[in-house]
């Protein structure tokens, strides 16, 4: 992947309502030429609206968009060197695989030789090969997916957006069509900007992550550097399943820095940083970071807990305790690593590394 940037995003704003409320508030976001780039978040964050300014489906009310150099803020969809794989797929019903796929290249007049040849090319690259005389209606989730995909990059666009166009499969289905999805674009080189509100979906197929939350841009990086250190509190919470507490700095020295979480008495170490005496911070720590012990080890970050339940997963225990305060802890571990708790044990300790946190200012 090159790091030369084919999108520009620059203080790009889109209100729906006379109020003001901004589906997109001033966002900034460069993407680079051959990444597969996820913007993700819940419903309603700004992530399709996104999308549809790129696209050109909707028209900035401020900032402007970018393609390869040229300002496209004000073209129409047709004018700018992108397409689109919506949701619904939308295959036109009445024509069969072929002549979806060739639409595009027929408006063109592309002649009918050349057509051929490029739809045969598409239909193998997506492993659709004998499928051309189908009819939508007889095509799979999947199937009809391909289709789209085939029909969008026929016209060798610079950009592919993509809305959603795993959402309508199965668990199974959906699970294969990311690689397969994520082995194309390595195949094409074309960029890919695919919007998600799954995050494990999006951890899974990209190369960096855009997470959206209320119109505004929460953190953009690696899917390593989005779960493993999150900025924002938002961040920590949305990406995976996180243990979130919240404390005050009561002691900080060249060996530590100590962390009150409650008024019943519970401290945790974290990893010394820019914080002063008296600040209230945050602490995310993932459930798979954190062990249960019967007894605290010396070194480790650890709290006096109760246990609440535990859930069997198939390959994991998922097991809530609950600190003095009553505020809970979740741990994610491998069934075969934890002891018995059949002897009755019932007051516990929870214990982590203390590089293992995340320490986010409030």
């Amino acid at each position: 992947m090159t790091m030369d940037v084919l999108v520009q995003l620059k203080k790009l704003s889109k209100s729906f309502d006379s109020k003001k409320s901004f589906a997109v508030n001033n966002i900034d976001l460069d993407i680079y030429k051959g990444e597969f780039i996820t913007i993700l978040g819940p419903s309603g964050c700004g992530k399709t609206t996104t999308l549809r300014l790129i696209a050109g489906f909707e028209m900035a009310d401020g900032g402007e968009v970018f393609i390869d150099g040229e300002n496209v803020t004000k073209r129409p969809p047709h004018e700018r060197p992108v397409n689109t794989v919506f949701q619904n797929y939308a295959l036109f019903p009445h024509m069969n695989v072929y002549d979806n796929i060739a639409f595009g290249l027929n408006m063109k007049r592309v002649p009918k030789n050349i057509i051929k040849e490029k739809v045969m090319e598409m239909l193998k690259m997506v492993q659709l090969e004998g499928y051309e005389n189908r009819m939508p209606d007889k095509l799979s989730g999947g199937q009809k997916q391909r289709v789209a995909i085939a029909r969008a990059i026929i016209n060798n666009p610079k950009v592919l957006l993509l809305d959603e166009p795993l959402s309508a499969l199965d668990l199974k289905l959906r699970k294969q069509m990311q690689i397969e999805l994520k082995h194309l674009q390595r195949k094409l080189g074309i960029t890919f900007v695919f919007v998600t509100h799954d995050q494990e979906e999006a951890l899974t197929m990209s190369d960096r992550i855009v997470v959206m939350s209320d119109g505004i841009l929460e953190q953009i990086g690696t899917p390593d550097e989005i779960y493993e250190r999150p900025k924002t509190k938002f961040v920590a919470d949305f990406i995976g399943e996180t243990n979130l507490l919240e404390g005050e700095v009561i002691k900080i020295n060249e060996n530590e820095t100590l962390l009150q979480l409650n008024d019943e008495g519970d401290k945790i170490r974290v990893n010394d940083q820019d914080l002063k005496l008296g600040e209230k911070i945050f602490v995310a720590i993932r459930p798979e970071r954190v062990k249960i012990k019967k007894n605290p080890e010396e070194g480790d970050v650890y709290l006096k807990a109760r246990l609440k339940e535990r859930i069997y997963t198939g390959a994991s225990l998922r097991t809530v305790v609950n600190l003095s305060d009553g505020s809970e802890i979740t741990v994610t571990e491998p069934v075969n690593d934890n002891f018995d708790f059949s002897d009755g044990v019932q007051n516990v300790f929870v214990t982590w590394n203390s590089k293992n946190s995340v320490i986010m200012k409030g």
